[in-house]
């Protein structure tokens, strides 16, 4: 990494949210920038992050299911994976931040916020060396016809963010926290109170997955696979050999290979 690069090289205009704005609102400000975490203030001042991650747990909790979606503030969801630098301090110090949080937070010598960085930010400028054996993770698979409250409690237990969705063993899309957050907020706002309960048993992974599946060949470039990722705004990336499912590559398995 170059010695004349600074954060302020690679920062991006922070993403911020009120602390007393409902979670629907900042889910639909997450998926339409493309963003994951929002940045959360009170008074100009952050306090904390909301994830798809915090807004799918909140929303798929039973204890919740007789609230709307839009009763629900930020505030109830706030967490604190994040950190802090300076816009002057050295590119290289991004790196090992990164691998421990999904967001950075720029602030100035005044203690202001100016700036964020992702792992999106340090990738477009920053890249593993090395073949894409070195960056793959292991890939959790689930059937489209499973129960998508079999799939939350994968996710909880597990803590698995994404699968990948196959029928007969055949890849046929993705089902992330995103799709869940997403599903969850749509039903609840369509399905009475009283029902709720029952139709969400009901509620199959096939009918929350995201399609088409982009899928990359055990020959393809990091650069290429980073490029693939940055231009679809996409997190993940399957890897396949011969039509078979070998990993996953994750933004976050790119930062561990830096």
């Amino acid at each position: 990494m170059s010695e004349e690069m600074y954060v302020k090289d690679v920062m991006s205009k922070p993403v911020t949210i009120a602390k007393s704005a409902v979670i629907t609102e900042a889910l639909d400000k997450m998926i339409g920038e493309g963003i994951d975490p929002l940045i959360v203030v009170n008074n100009n001042t952050v306090v904390g992050t909301v994830s798809r991650q915090s807004v799918a747990a909140k929303l798929g909790t039973k204890r919740n299911s007789d609230i709307s979606p839009n009763s629900i503030h930020v505030a109830n969801t706030v967490e604190e994976d994040f950190t802090t630098v300076y816009p002057d301090q050295d590119l290289d110090v991004l790196v090992p931040l990164l691998q421990a949080y999904k967001l950075v937070v720029v602030y100035d010598e005044d203690h202001r916020l100016i700036g964020q960085v992702t792992a999106g930010d340090l990738l477009a400028v920053y890249r593993p060396a090395g073949n894409i054996t070195d960056v793959i993770e292991d890939a959790f698979t689930i059937d489209l016809e499973e129960r998508v409250v079999h799939l939350r409690r994968r996710m909880i237990d597990d803590n698995i963010m994404r699968f990948i969705v196959t029928e007969n063993d055949q890849m046929v899309g993705m089902v992330t926290e995103t799709d869940v957050a997403t599903a969850m907020r749509n039903f609840r706002e369509v399905v009475e109170d009283r029902h709720q309960d029952h139709r969400i048993r009901n509620l199959l992974v096939k009918d929350i997955m995201s399609t088409p599946l982009l899928a990359v060949g055990n020959d393809t470039t990091i650069d290429a696979v980073i490029d693939l990722m940055l231009s679809k705004n996409i997190s993940s990336v399957p890897v396949v050999e011969m039509g078979k499912l070998t990993g996953i590559i994750t933004r976050s398995s790119l930062i561990k290979a830096l």
